[in-house]
């Protein structure tokens, strides 16, 4: 396929592969499960590790078969290189880890998902200082910056109440001050919106959620937008304003966060994740339209007290997301009337089941203050605005009529 076809967001990932040399002309590029890479020429080792020539040191750094899948997430973000890890933890523990240092300032939205907010804690106690925010208005993020800032995190669509963050003019706030801008597209994936678009300069995303789709594989990714002047970041050490100046930031987070962290991605994975990325369009189109119904049906019943779905009119940041956003995401999160029990209410339901994953094909469903909130405390709860009867739904691709009947019926039950 010449590479001067100007080719859509589905037939790129579909041939990205190819755009390259396969080996005995396959069409995905192989699982290939090589630990350590030979060289005939010492001197050749040499200018690999020394980043003289392109190549592979150690499984650890670096795979063909995950850099193909690296490359096909640049390509997805519309960015200029991407690093790929065994988790979306890791991925977010790799800016960190890499790139601030004690004393350093981060300004995050306080609507985070629970791990990413345990993180949080974890740094604060190493020496970092964390802002924690209401990102829903820039105002907000303005006011927490100092002199020592080094960063601002925010996810796109907060799990799991939805509050969105006021993304163009924080990403205009963090151009402004130089600032790094880092966007968990997780929620929303690069299918929805590109978080370019709003001038962050890392992008996140859990490889394990929309993108593999189907809750059989883990993964992460960190992909670099380009936007972002690494020379005028503090922290880059001096080996790494050897490279380009475009390329330190990337260089330094695969050193010091991948190889000397090892939360690499296997190939396996990476080759799984390559695959189902191929149909994320389909799966985002069909499971967006699925939750947009739903939450429509449960907002016009009176025994839900309340429905948290960015598609719909009563949701605070539904101008904003109309927007930002190709569709309005495939999660949503509702809350029962007092004398409905959540937990009787879950255990009617016959098709959605009971997990704590999300973006998967199958509709998934959790109380989310009973488990993946509880650790966290009720008055932490209570700031994110997460009461004990909401329900976490992930919306999978079903036949839309066979999940407005499960959901109508357990409520009738």
């Amino acid at each position: 396929m010449s590479d001067k076809i100007s080719c859509g967001f589905t037939t790129t990932i579909l041939h990205n592969d190819r755009q390259k040399e396969i080996e005995h002309g396959s069409v995905h590029k192989p699982v290939h499960t090589a630990v350590m890479f030979g060289y005939k020429d010492a001197r050749a080792l040499a200018d690999v590790f020394q980043g003289k020539q392109s190549g592979y040191r150690y499984g650890r750094q670096g795979n063909p078969t995950v850099s193909a899948l690296e490359d096909k997430i640049t390509k997805m973000e519309d960015g200029i290189a991407t690093i790929a890890f065994a988790t979306g933890m890791a991925a977010i523990g790799a800016v960190f880890q890499a790139l601030l240092r004690q004393g350093d300032h981060i300004v995050s939205s306080r609507f985070l998902f629970g791990n990413t907010n345990s993180l949080w804690q974890t740094t604060a106690a190493q020496g970092l200082n964390v802002s924690m925010v209401d990102a829903t208005d820039v105002a907000n993020v303005e006011a927490a910056l100092t002199p020592a800032t080094r960063m601002v995190f925010v996810e796109t669509v907060a799990n799991p109440r939805t509050q969105i963050a006021d993304l163009k003019r924080i990403g205009d706030l963090c151009q402004a001050r130089g600032i790094l801008f880092v966007v968990d597209n997780t929620m929303t994936s690069p299918y929805l919106f590109r978080p370019k678009s709003v001038g962050a300069g890392l992008v996140v995303n859990s490889l394990t959620k929309y993108i593999a789709g189907h809750g059989n594989v883990l993964g992460g990714a960190l992909t670099d937008t380009g936007l972002f002047n690494w020379t005028n970041f503090p922290n880059i050490a001096p080996n790494f304003r050897k490279q380009p100046a475009p390329a330190q930031g990337m260089a330094q987070i695969r050193a010091k966060a991948l190889r000397d962290f090892g939360a690499s991605l296997s190939p396996e994975a990476a080759h799984q994740i390559a695959i189902g990325a191929e149909t994320i369009a389909l799966r985002m189109e069909r499971a967006c339209a699925n939750a947009a119904a739903l939450a429509a049906m449960l907002e016009a019943d009176p025994r839900v007290a309340k429905v948290h779905y960015p598609g719909l009119a009563s949701h605070p940041q539904h101008t904003l997301a109309t927007g930002l956003f190709r569709a309005y995401g495939a999660l949503f999160s509702f809350e029962l009337q007092p004398e409905i029990d959540c937990f009787d209410y879950l255990n009617r339901l016959q098709l959605a089941i009971n997990a704590t994953h999300l973006g998967d094909t199958r509709t998934l469903v959790i109380p989310v203050a009973h488990t993946i909130f509880f650790e966290m405390g009720a008055e932490q709860r209570a700031k994110m605005g997460i009461a004990d009867s909401l329900i976490r739904v992930s919306v999978g691709i079903e036949d839309t009529s066979d999940l407005l009947h499960d959901f109508a019926q357990a409520l009738q039950a």
